[in-house]
């Protein structure tokens, strides 16, 4: 029997499967990512507690009623907004020089910002309000690759290809997806609507700056530090994939035979025959194999259940898993 040639479509048939192998393997990569997620939800309702309890030591309970009292009672009153980011500030001692230029220390307010929201940054800086989507994308990057058009990975993919149309592109499904800034239902509308506090003032959290203790502080800087490891997971785990996918596509320009490819993927602990790559379309082996293809058939099910009560199962599926790992 002669031997099969390759083509560009059984290359590419050929690599999505490999990929797909690759993203499932145990790797240290994947399981630093997997773990770092599995704590995420107890993370940041701990650290939304503790701001929660600064706030209201500023902002009593009692007083936000009786400013509703008013807002509800006269419609010229408008005092009361809900926030989910707040300047935090406490008195710490900071280096200098004096006029001989010699090393003292002074007293001085050292402030930043925290952002409970999904798209939230993650610097942390007095001035930081830039969004940021890689952690919501890291977070939820099974839901988001789940869709249609979606890529949680896009962002790492075409890490320095920075605002061309194929990022947009993906981009745009994403948030759309997520739903983080718009009224209707999705995970980021839920998760914002999860971290929010009613406060009495302007609903610009610049216009106030909150005195907590220095212990304070530190806590929620761990968190904004604990936030950024784990945006860090999902790059080094995705771009360990793509460095061998970088290779792997190097050698697949090179065989000029299909059984070659399939002897590739076979050294790798990927097996496919040739009959997966000659009958399925160019999506097949990607949308098919087994994890993806039961992802597909659990979504056919339960179809009367509201999109909202969807992802609130979902949410509360992942605050038990993470009470369960700790």
């Amino acid at each position: 029997m002669s031997r099969i040639r390759l083509n560009q479509e059984y290359r590419n048939k050929g690599a999505n499967r490999m990929r797909v192998h690759l993203e499932q393997e145990p790797t240290q990569e994947k399981q630093d990512y997997d773990n770092q997620k599995a704590d995420q939800i107890d993370l940041n309702d701990k650290a939304w507690s503790l701001a929660e309890k600064i706030v209201r030591r500023h902002y009593p309970m009692q007083d936000v009623e009786k400013a509703y009292y008013l807002q509800n009672k006269y419609p010229n009153v408008n005092t009361i907004a809900p926030d989910s980011c707040f300047h935090f500030h406490y008195m710490g001692e900071v280096e200098s020089r004096d006029y001989d230029n010699n090393p003292v220390m002074e007293k001085k307010s050292i402030e930043k910002h925290f952002d409970f929201r999904l798209k939230g940054s993650v610097d942390g800086q007095s001035d930081s309000y830039s969004s940021d989507d890689n952690y919501g994308y890291a977070l939820y990057r099974d839901e988001i690759n789940a869709q249609e058009g979606c890529n949680a990975d896009i962002n790492i993919e075409q890490e320095d290809k920075q605002g061309n149309p194929h990022l947009t592109k993906f981009v745009d499904a994403n948030n759309k997806y997520l739903r983080a800034d718009e009224d209707d239902v999705g995970y980021g509308k839920i998760w914002n609507d999860k971290y929010k506090l009613d406060l009495i003032g302007r609903e610009y959290c610049r216009d106030r700056s909150l005195a907590c203790s220095k212990e304070e502080f530190m806590m929620l800087e761990n968190w904004k530090q604990a936030k950024g490891k784990f945006i860090m997971s999902h790059n080094k785990w995705i771009k360990s994939i793509l460095n061998q996918m970088k290779e792997i596509k190097i050698g697949l320009k090179g065989y000029r035979y299909l059984d070659e490819m399939i002897e590739l993927a076979n050294e790798l602990g990927c097996p496919i025959t040739d009959a997966e790559i000659i009958r399925t379309n160019s999506t097949g082996l990607t949308i098919y194999n087994p994890k993806n293809l039961a992802d597909r058939i659990k979504g056919m099910k339960n179809k009367n259940v509201s999109r909202e009560d969807k992802i609130k199962a979902r949410l509360l599926y992942e605050n038990n898993n993470a009470e369960s790992v700790n």
